[in-house]
């Protein structure tokens, strides 16, 4: 039986079968439909050369946007791994009135992507703010 959406449609034996709805565009995506253009293009005006080359040199942004975006969200999971090294250890930071200050780490917080280390003392730092570790 299918559903008006498409997203449940009958399958053969009376099985039904579910067809999972992407929200984003892959490569792979961009590449059928860039065939599927090539594919079903007017003979008589035939996709211009300077467009096709267009088209690829933004498939080749595309792609390198992606590579970055990956190597950068791997930087920032191996930061917050080692901030866990950070425990025991005395930091040096500058405080909320500009001034320096130290402190031992005694646990780490890692929530929505950021660090923050909770010192004995009772106060709070960004990791952004640590200039040194002793």
């Amino acid at each position: 039986m299918a559903e008006v959406n498409g997203v449940t449609q009958a399958a053969s034996g009376g099985q039904e079968a579910t067809r999972a709805v992407k929200k984003e565009l892959g490569k792979d995506d961009f590449l059928k439909i860039l065939i599927a253009q090539l594919t079903h293009q007017d003979p008589l005006d035939p996709l211009k050369d300077r467009d096709f080359i267009a088209q690829m040199a933004q498939f080749s942004a595309l792609e390198q946007q992606m590579n970055i975006a990956k190597g950068i969200e791997g930087l920032s999971k191996l930061s917050m791994a080692s901030a866990v090294n950070y425990v025991g250890r005395t930091v040096g930071y500058t405080d909320d009135q500009g001034q320096d200050a130290a402190g031992v780490v005694k646990f780490v917080e890692m929530k929505d992507g950021s660090v923050t280390l909770h010192l004995a003392d009772g106060n709070s730092v960004p990791m952004e703010k640590v200039q040194y570790v002793g």
